[in-house]
């Protein structure tokens, strides 16, 4: 899977911060504690967490992100248990799932939620807006403030 801090952030959040990366096997590889608790999130270990978290402090966003090769796409279900992991950011959250391939993406594409975004590796440049009126943007639904 491509890097998320290297092809995605790099495109997509520029200045953005790393504060959680983590998979099946190690789950808080990379974990900025302090600074999400700054952000008022505080994370149990006994968590499920996404693959990645990083916060645009340009828009004071938080993007969560799931690798389908590591864990499942944003899903309605997956989306809501992200939005209460979460809850304490305030200003907005963005979703993100990402996939290795357009092929990888078809067999999942049923299931991907509404109001979300998905990138694809082998086409860095490009994400895929799921519906609404905002591109790489929160929605209402999650900000707090």
């Amino acid at each position: 899977m491509a890097r998320w801090d290297e092809d995605f952030c790099a495109r997509f959040v520029p200045g953005g911060v790393v504060l959680y990366v983590g998979d099946a096997e190690n789950k808080f590889q990379h974990f900025e504690a302090d600074y999400l608790k700054r952000l008022g999130v505080e994370i149990d270990s006994a968590t499920k967490m996404p693959d990645v978290v990083v916060h645009d402090p340009k828009h004071d966003w938080l993007m969560v992100g799931e690798a389908v090769a590591n864990a499942g796409v944003v899903d309605g279900k997956r989306r809501r248990e992200l939005k209460d992991l979460f809850a304490g950011f305030r200003t907005g959250l963005v979703f993100v799932t990402a996939f290795q391939t357009r092929d990888a993406m078809g067999r999942f594409l049923t299931q991907i939620s509404w109001e979300t975004e998905v990138w694809i590796a082998v086409d860095p440049d490009h994400v895929v807006h799921f519906d609404g009126e905002r591109f790489l943007g929160p929605y209402p639904d999650t900000v707090t403030a």
